[in-house]
């Protein structure tokens, strides 16, 4: 990727105006919380003159999923732009992925190990943890990475997904366990009447209830305040894309994910 940030050109910038403007419209009509939800602009493969342009428009908040891609764009990017991290995480990347000062959040946890790898690596200079959300594979397709969800509170302790929150909380200080996130089954969304709710949201909605009365049950009080949205540890929900996101958004997602929406089609990524 070219080291120099190049200017979004006047076309492509009046583009991007029209297309964030609209999905911004989107997101606040389709709103179900009392809080404004986040949009994260996806922009992978994307040139950091597309994102620049968004920023200059208020967008603060963007989403990458290959690590080697969000540090290049980082480093020559605004510094106030709140990155998240999207893609799937390999404990052997975890480091770089550190090593970038404004990270916001890793969408994408899965596994104790990686959170170990992240814990220690994160500098203590960080104003404040890392946020992180664990992924959820709350469609059960093999394509689809995350742990499986919780769906009643019997044998939740010996869970995957319980183990890691908890692991998250109580031994990973430079981390902080802010939500889940789920890439629910496209179909689900096409298919389904306006009427209908999406199972996959549903059930990551079901699992957060669960996993929230495990963690104020086993963890107590003094570690309450180590987990969730700082003052009210609420945990949040990172659910809906460019397809589905208002379909998501009624259902109580915080967080929704847009890519296409904003930026057009993504080019293949080069070989």
């Amino acid at each position: 990727m070219a080291t120099i940030l190049e200017q979004p050109t006047a076309e492509r910038k009046a583009e991007l105006t029209e297309s964030l403007a609209e999905i911004s419209a989107r997101v606040e009509a389709a709103a179900s919380l009392s809080s404004p939800p986040t949009l994260v602009a996806v922009s992978k493969y994307k040139p950091a003159s597309d994102i620049l342009a968004c920023h200059e428009l208020g967008q603060l908040d963007f989403g990458e999923n290959y690590v080697q891609e969000l540090e290049d764009k980082a480093r020559i990017l605004p510094s106030d732009i709140r990155w998240h991290f999207i893609g799937t995480l390999q404990s052997n990347k975890a480091k770089m992925l550190a090593s970038i000062p404004n990270l916001y959040s890793i969408q994408t946890l899965g596994s104790i190990k990686a959170a170990n790898t992240l814990n220690k690596a994160l500098s203590s200079d960080r104003s404040s943890p890392l946020r992180v959300q664990l992924q959820v594979n709350t469609s059960g397709e093999d394509s689809k990475s995350g742990l499986p969800p919780l769906s009643t509170s019997e044998g939740v302790e010996s869970s995957e997904l319980a183990q890691l929150a908890a692991h998250v909380v109580k031994e990973c200080p430079r981390l902080r366990l802010e939500g889940l996130m789920t890439i629910g089954s496209l179909e689900l969304s096409v298919h389904a009447s306006e009427a209908e709710k999406n199972a996959d949201f549903e059930r990551l909605k079901e699992t957060r209830d669960v996993l929230k009365g495990y963690l104020e049950t086993t963890l107590g009080d003094s570690l309450r305040s180590n987990w969730g949205v700082e003052g009210s540890g609420r945990l949040l929900l990172s659910m809906g894309m460019s397809s589905d996101f208002e379909t998501a958004l009624k259902a109580g997602s915080d967080i929704v994910r847009v890519g296409t929406g904003i930026f057009g089609q993504r080019a293949p990524k080069a070989t």
